[in-house]
């Protein structure tokens, strides 16, 4: 029996350094990937915006400025118009100017066209008694985002992270230039599904993918600034191709130029050695890392992945394989805790974030430059967020993040409706802090599940979290009834969210967990220490960066 010392992936690959010429190729291509990513996240802010419109009359007619001059259509007359009726008055009614009941919009509407030239609303007339098509078209796509969410690991896992990454790449990319030839509403809404879906599984797996092929330092740069900073600059890049691309079926096909571009990088990009490890395909693992050494102009060793250093890498299939199931998430007191928190706070967190994001197009102003400026919020939170992360306790930093926010939605209560401007910057503002909020929480309950759970643990918090934007939609719908009724809404889950968020355990500068006993408790509770639960926990340490 060997008496050598067992090693995990980043100790064996430590010969790389941190920010060589590989590490920083991959870093870059992968943030560039998410781009798209950030457009497509974004896009129905400018495709399913409802232009200002007024019933359509189908006869010849006069209008003076006073909008009250009539023409005859049979028995009745037009003599003005708002956006879901029309008056009428009887003939014999015409010399005396009275008015009589309104009748719906029986020809259609006319839409303006000084915003966009068309959206979907515009194109199959969603308005009135078929507004609420215009929030479930979204909350479609968020249906699809969390169904991405749910089976993207899976696959990631099963088929490899390269594979994954470029299918679903295509599957984003060439969803909008069909969704763009769409003949009905319904089509429109399954390509949304698929968009939705595509959107969020590239999203995952280009993180998954990136994160498993850098070191720990590097990794952190990565996802807080690389890959998220990425998104927001998709986000940003949104406003100015809607400016210039007023027609939501070009806009749709602008999306797919960054994906068409992407696709040549198949050949530059490598499937992730730790997930060849794990499937027992050393040779092609130490083939990327030995072209990764040679591109960093490094030496690498005779033999890089040693059979007693990287028994942990490799999955075991023998019987002593502890297997986990999503009961374990549930199953001790600690990581029943932990997984009741992340379900919480990812829902508040996504629907105030999307909530906020996607409602840029009802603040009064222009809608191009204020979704600018949200987005340019976004990536200046991620930089900050960047810098504070190992500065600030995580759940004060949370906390602070969502009670801010929670508490510039509800000042807006406040504002007078007509003094649009601050409408704007206490949003705004706002957003600042559910934008930090969002990003960090990808970091904390990453520290805070066990490696064994990792994987379920965040699918499940993740999934819940697409629920919240599912619901995010109609709550902004609300908005019709009474403009301010969303703003208390999201200000009020946000501060709840803030509430919830100081029990959670302080996870800086400390060890990933890797077994369920490792969990820890959370704020306000102590229990005894929790063992584990079979003793084939100790063999089943995998890769803390497997998400």
């Amino acid at each position: 029996m060997s008496s050598r010392k067992t090693k995990d992936f980043d100790e064996i690959t430590a010969f790389l350094g941190d920010y060589g010429s590989f590490q920083i190729l991959m870093i870059v291509l992968l943030s560039l990937s998410t781009i798209m990513c950030g457009y497509t996240g974004m896009i129905v802010v400018f495709v399913s915006d409802t232009p200002e419109h007024h019933c359509k009359v189908s006869i010849n007619y006069t209008r003076n400025a006073t909008d009250v001059e009539v023409s005859f259509r049979n028995q009745s007359i037009w003599i003005g118009s708002n956006s879901c009726s029309r008056y009428t008055l009887n003939r014999s009614s015409t010399e005396a100017g009275e008015h009589n009941d309104t009748e719906p919009c029986l020809d259609g509407w006319v839409f303006s066209t000084e915003r966009y030239t068309a959206t979907i609303v515009s194109e199959w007339d969603l308005v009135c008694h078929n507004a609420w098509m215009v929030p479930f078209t979204t909350s479609l796509f968020f249906v699809g985002v969390l169904i991405g969410s749910f089976v993207s690991g899976h696959f990631s896992d099963r088929f490899g992270r390269k594979p994954v990454f470029f299918f679903t790449l295509a599957l984003q990319t060439f969803t909008p230039l069909i969704q763009a030839t769409s003949v009905s509403w319904l089509m429109f809404c399954i390509l949304n599904f698929l968009r939705g879906l595509g959107q969020i599984s590239n999203y995952i797996a280009s993180l998954i993918l990136g994160s498993e092929m850098l070191s720990p330092t590097a990794r952190m740069s990565y996802a807080l600034l690389g890959h998220s900073v990425g998104f927001g600059v998709g986000y940003a890049l949104l406003p100015l191709f809607a400016y210039l691309v007023r027609g939501w079926r070009m806009l749709l096909v602008a999306s797919a130029i960054p994906g068409l571009l992407f696709i040549p990088t198949w050949w530059v990009i490598p499937e992730s050695p730790r997930w060849l490890l794990q499937k027992g395909r050393v040779e092609e693992a130490e083939l990327i890392i030995r072209a990764a050494a040679k591109r960093n102009q490094v030496q690498a060793p005779e033999v890089i992945f040693r059979a007693d250093e990287c028994l942990e890498l490799m999955q075991n299939t023998g019987e002593e394989r502890q297997t986990y199931t999503y009961l374990d998430l549930i199953r001790t007191p600690n990581m029943r805790n932990i997984t009741i928190l992340s379900v919480l706070i990812w829902t508040a967190t996504s629907m105030v974030f999307y909530g906020l994001s996607l409602n840029t197009s009802n603040l009064n102003g222009n809608v191009y430059l204020t979704c600018f400026i949200s987005a340019v919020i976004d990536i200046v939170v991620y930089v900050v967020t960047w810098m504070l992360v190992n500065r600030v306790q995580r759940p004060t930093f949370i906390c602070s993040a969502m009670m801010f926010c929670g508490i510039m939605l509800l000042v807006i209560k406040l504002v007078p409706e007509d003094m649009h401007v601050m409408f704007q910057v206490f949003a705004l503002v706002g957003k600042v802090g559910v934008s930090s909020a969002y990003c960090i929480i990808f970091v904390i309950f990453t520290e805070l599940i066990p490696t064994v759970v990792r994987n379920m643990g965040l699918g499940v918090a993740s999934t819940a979290g697409r629920i919240g934007t599912i619901i995010c939609p109609f709550v902004i719908y609300m908005g019709v009834y009474s403009k301010i009724l969303p703003y208390i809404v999201f200000g009020t889950i946000s501060i709840m969210a803030a509430a919830v968020s100081m029990l959670l355990p302080d996870t800086r500068n400390s060890k990933l967990p890797d077994l369920i006993s490792q969990a820890k408790h959370i704020r306000g509770c102590c229990y005894k220490k929790e063992t584990a639960t079979a003793p084939s926990d100790l063999m089943a340490v995998v890769d803390s960066s497997a998400v």
